[in-house]
Formats: C-alpha cells, structure tokens, sequence
C-alpha cells in the first residue's frame, strides 16, 4: 500500500523430503456429498493477500516455472533476465543474480521475513519491465527486490500450493500498486481509452488514489463509476458477502465504486459489501456449511503479508481460512480461490504476456511522458492456488491467468447452475478472450476430500495490548538483508537449489518448463523419449517407479512458435500452439513423421491440446502435427511411437520435472 503506510508501521523451519512428488498422511475433512459437475459446487470463496512475486516465493519449487526456465528470456545484450544489470556497480559488482534473503544464516531466517523490495508503483513498476525487456529492476530498486524465500522460510505456502494445485502463469492485472489491482478483481477494467467504460466514468485508474476529482485529465479520476461484478450478482440474485474487519488495510475494492461510497447504510450493497461482519463470522459460516454463493475475504493488515509484514503471519491466517472451508459439510461442493494483487516491488524473471500494440483498454500513453507507448497489464506473476476437492494433488496449472480470470470463473459456474445474462459488461475485451477461465483446474472425476499434512502455522505475536507485532519486533531487531554481491554463484540456478520432484501439468501449455509426456497401460507407463537414433522412441516404466520421470532423455521442452516469428513483441504477445519441441539442451527438434532434427528451422509444429474432460472425453493432452490433420497424432503404446489416427481416449499424461541429474 501507501509508502507513508509502510513508513509509519516500520516505526519455524521444518524438515522435509527434497523430492516433492508425494505428500504426508492426508487427514480427513468435513465434506458431505462431493460435486460431480461444475454446475453442483455451491460456494466459490475468494481470498486475495498482498504483493509478493512467484519468484519470490516459489522460485524454488519443483514442476513449476521455477529458476530453472529452459525458455528464460535472453535480451539483446546476452544476457538472461534472470541475471539483472546493476547500475551503478555494487562493491565492484554490475550484475544481480536471484539470492535468497536468508542467506547469511542464524537469525536471518527470522530476519527474511520482514524484509522489503523495491517500490510497487506504476512508474518504477513500468521502469523495470523497459518495454519488454525487464531487465531494470536493479536500476531503480532495493536488491531485495531480487530476493527469494524457500520452504524453510514459508513452509506453510508451499504446502498448500503442492497439496491443491498451483498456478504458475497467474499474472496481476496491472503493472502498478494494490488498488488498481483489486479494481480488476472485482470489474475486470481500470478504464483505460478503448475499455467498455466512458472516459467521464472514472480512472484510467493506475495508482493507490483515494481522493475525490482527477489529479490530471482523464487519470485517476475518482471514484470509479462502472459495475463491479458485486452490483451484478446482486441483480442476478446470486447471495454473496464480503467478510472484512475494520482493520482491512483499506483492501476492499468495492470502497473504490461511487454506488457503493453513496449507498444507503441499508441497501443490499451496503451490508454485504461495505460493512464489517468479521473474519470470526466467516469462520462460523463456513464450519456450518452456510456460506453465500460468494465470498470475498479481506484480511486484516497485519496479516495481509504486505512487506514488511511477515508471511509466516499471512500464514496463520490462510490456515485459519483453509481450517474453516475444508472442515465444513459443505467442502465437497466448494472452491476457494487464494491469490495475491501485485508483487509488491518483488521482480519476477518471467516477461508479461500481454496484448498487441494498440489493442483498446490494454495501452495507452504513459501519463508521465516518460516510457511512452505502454501496456498497462497484465503483470508480472504472482503466487496463486486453488483449495478444493477438484484441484487435490500435487498439480501445476499452466494457462494465462490474472485477476479478471476469478471473475471468468464465478460466470462460467453461474451459467452451469441455470442463472442468465451472467456477463459482466465492465470487462475490458481482450481480458475476456485471452485469460483462462480457470474451469480446466478442476478434475471431477477424480474428487478428493482429504487434506493434505499442512505444517502447523506458528501464531502471530501479539503485544499486551492485544494488537499483532511480528512485524514491529522483526524491524526492531533487522534491516534490510545484504545482498551477496561478491559472493553470488557462477551459474543460476547452481544445482541443488531447485527442489527435485514434479507434478502434473493441467491446463493449456505454456513455456517455462521440462515436459514428459507418458501414457499409462496396465501396470507400466510409456514415456516419450529423445534417447538415440533420429526418431523418437519410448522407454518403458513401472508405474510404482518413484523415479520414472526422473530420466533426463524423456525430458522436452516447447517453444512458441508463431511461424517462424522471434523477436520479442511477438513471443511476448501470441503464445498459443502450435508449438516446437526441443530436447532440453535445444540440440534435437521433433521433426516430420516421427523424426528428430538438428535444427529449429527443421522442425515441424505440433499442436499439443488439453482437454479437460468436461464433456465425457479422457483428461489429458493430445500432441498432433500442425498440418497433418486426423493422421498426424503422436501416441505412444508398448509397440513405439505411433504417428497416424489416434485410439479412442488416448491422452497423454504430462509432468513438469525438475531433476539436477
């Protein structure tokens, strides 16, 4: 939030098995009937944190787009944006490589936790992407913007990530600070020139600005007169509430509307979206199983994990929401959504996807005549989970995601369960066509109640007055921690610092990743493999093989391929299949007919397809040549690889491993 904010405010390690691919003894919830169709769940709870990056957080974890990106963006001068330029030199140093914060060890593990990053505002946020290359933040910023977390440090994240499913390609909204951000949340538009709104409605709302007229023409104009998706289902009749206390850091988007400011005290906006019922009423709710359709969460600041606030505090309170919702007779019929608005000053490696120059409600002119044509969103990504019986197990979901995607999400189910005119009109348009709806991270027909082994959160301190002071006692006792300039490793990732393991993969590929594509037959899975030889082939494991997809030879790594087309604009802006399949050291390409190439140029492009089985098909993917029509499936089966008309419900299984050998 506000700098003055911070300013004013700033006056438990666990073992673990390095190989994460399975997880401890699950304990039992409180489902009753379990959902078997997305039109059966009957509660959505939306819980959204604060300002903290993927790669601050989860830039360790394995089967993600971690540190260890085959596709890592290399700019013009060599150099992967991984490896940020420092200017001016630090103690003789010019480059920047990821550190963890906790480096120097001992106390720094508590220190790491109050840490700070750089600036989250719309001009230093636009400053580091420099138009695409986002190799700035070191220009501007704390070299703790830089810096990442581990397990160790939030034991808890990492936890629930891997026991539900993780999102690695969920962006914010917007390249800038928490309001605009949350204003996406809840209306999918800022009004930027071009959007669905007028130019006299409000915005284009790119700052945390909270006072009544336009600080410059047609910027920041507040308050925001558009519907939120509040107004709407309130007019579809959908029941929904936000639960809030008053010390919500002034987190509650809908406090940014012009309808719900003159609201009267009341009206239905009123009462179920400016008023305070309370964390502890949401707890009750849902341990009754009498939550609305809706809910929106809006946690208190100091467990907000907006730095300096600590995310070990943040945790007790995901814990306390995670508690409340698996432990409800309504748990098998609820999804709960947990995201965060922006990354708070935290850099992430990984270049916004974003739409094409001059796409309406997505750029506009840089209102402070600095950086010129820009697009204000979507930004950099962000840790993101589902909790739900439908998103169990230890999975990775890879689709183009960001704040708008939550709202896709309550439509799509909306329309399932019979409500009409479900469309929310504020949505900026590309939004609505190229951010996933989410409804592919639910798996149906493989509902799991259980709850995963969640390490216990340690509860926030508190002082004798009862107010939460972990963040105070951890500024009291630390600074900033230094960064290791002179002692940073030759290579990144060195080896040993990427947990080893995998997961699933779900949903519509993206790069970032080290893919193994098998098929499962009887008690044996057929692995895709580059082993030897100029065609590919399949290597056979058991399927209790804990180690099968460890192999380094069935590992592939896809490329956008756009025709041919390389330069950045393009890679950063049309990211759909076909794709080019490489083998990880980009020596071998998937060629015709089954054939490995030696060149990119040679390769052919394969379209590789998820279906979420949501129509009584096989979830899975499908990988089929580009033009080879219904004879140009790739499949595998105990006889090899096959090249032709694929077998009824053949899919493949995909994992994104993450394996130093």
């Amino acid at each position: 939030m506000l700098t003055s904010v911070l300013l004013l405010a700033a006056l438990s390690t666990v073992l673990v098995d390095r190989r994460h691919h399975a997880f401890a003894a699950p304990g039992a919830s409180g489902a009753g009937q379990t959902a078997r169709s997305l039109k059966e769940i009957e509660h959505v709870v939306i819980f959204m944190q604060e300002n903290r990056s993927f790669n601050h957080y989860f830039g360790t974890m394995a089967g993600t787009r971690n540190f260890a990106d085959p596709n890592v963006q290399i700019n013009e001068d060599g150099r992967p944006v991984l490896i940020q330029k420092v200017t001016p030199a630090r103690q003789g140093v010019n480059t920047l490589a990821p550190w963890h914060l906790a480096h120097q060890g001992g106390a720094w593990a508590e220190g790491a936790q109050c840490a700070t990053g750089g600036s989250n505002g719309y001009d230093y946020n636009q400053a580091s992407l420099n138009h695409g290359k986002n190799d700035r933040w070191q220009y501007f910023g704390e070299p703790a913007n830089w810096g990442y977390l581990k397990r160790s440090e939030i034991p808890v994240h990492f936890s629930v990530a891997e026991g539900w499913t993780v999102g690695d390609m969920y962006q914010q909204s917007s390249i800038t600070a928490t309001n605009p951000n949350r204003v996406m949340l809840v209306s999918g538009s800022l009004n930027v020139p071009g959007s669905p709104q007028k130019p006299g409605d409000g915005g284009t709302y790119l700052d945390n600005w909270e006072v009544p007229g336009c600080p410059l023409p047609n910027i920041n104009c507040y308050p925001l007169n558009w519907q939120t998706c509040y107004e709407l289902y309130e007019d579809l009749g959908v029941s929904w509430q936000v639960y809030q206390d008053r010390n919500n850091f002034g987190d509650n988007p809908l406090a940014h509307f012009k309808k719900f400011r003159d609201a009267p005290p009341d009206s239905p906006l009123t009462k179920k979206g400016m008023s305070y019922p309370g964390l502890d009423k949401f707890y009750q709710d849902a341990r009754a199983g009498t939550l609305p359709e809706v809910s929106f969460i809006v946690g208190p600041m100091e467990l907000s994990e907006h730095p300096p606030w600590l995310p070990k505090d943040g945790a007790w309170l995901q814990q306390q929401v995670i508690d409340a919702v698996t432990q409800s007779p309504k748990y098998g019929k609820t999804v709960l959504l947990i995201s965060y608005d922006e990354s708070g000053g935290f850099g992430d490696h990984v270049t916004p996807y974003h739409a094409t120059k001059g796409t309406p409600g997505e750029w506009m002119k840089d209102y402070l005549g600095v950086q010129g044509d820009i697009f204000v969103g979507p930004g950099w990504r962000l840790p993101f989970y589902v909790v739900s019986p439908f998103t169990r197990g230890g999975r990775v979901f890879t689709e183009h995601a960001d704040h708008t995607s939550q709202i896709l999400f309550v439509e799509e189910w909306l329309s399932s369960r019979g409500y009409s005119n479900v469309t929310l009109p504020s949505m900026v348009h590309w939004r609505r066509e190229h951010m996933s709806n989410l409804v592919s991270m639910l798996d149906f027909e493989n509902a799991d109640t259980s709850v995963p082994n969640i390490p216990k959160a340690e509860v926030p301190s508190k002082n004798a007055l009862g107010a939460w002071d972990g963040m105070a006692k951890c500024k009291a006792r630390f600074g900033n921690p230094t960064a290791p300039w002179k002692t940073q490793p030759k290579t990144f990732p060195p080896k040993g610092l990427i947990e080893q393991g995998y997961k699933q993969v779900i949903g519509s590929l993206t790069e970032g990743r080290y893919l193994v594509f098998s098929a499962a037959q009887d008690k044996n899975e057929y692995l895709l493999s580059h082993k030897g030889g100029s065609k590919l082939g399949v290597i056979s494991k058991s399927s209790t093989d804990a180690m099968r997809y460890a192999q380094p030879d069935t590992r592939f790594v896809i490329h956008y391929y756009n025709n041919g087309a390389t330069d950045l604009e393009t890679r950063l802006t049309q990211q759909d299949s076909p794709f080019l399949v490489s083998t990880p050291d980009n020596k071998r390409w998937i060629g015709p007919e089954g054939t490995l190439v030696e060149s990119r140029d040679a390769a052919a492009p394969v379209d590789i397809a998820f279906d979420a089985g949501l129509k009584g098909g096989s979830r899975g993917y499908s990988m089929k040549y580009a033009t080879g029509g219904d004879s140009g499936f790739i499949t595998v089966s105990k006889g090899g690889v096959n090249i032709g008309k694929a077998p009824a419900q053949f899919r493949f299984n995909v994992l994104s491993v993450s394996y130093d050998e």
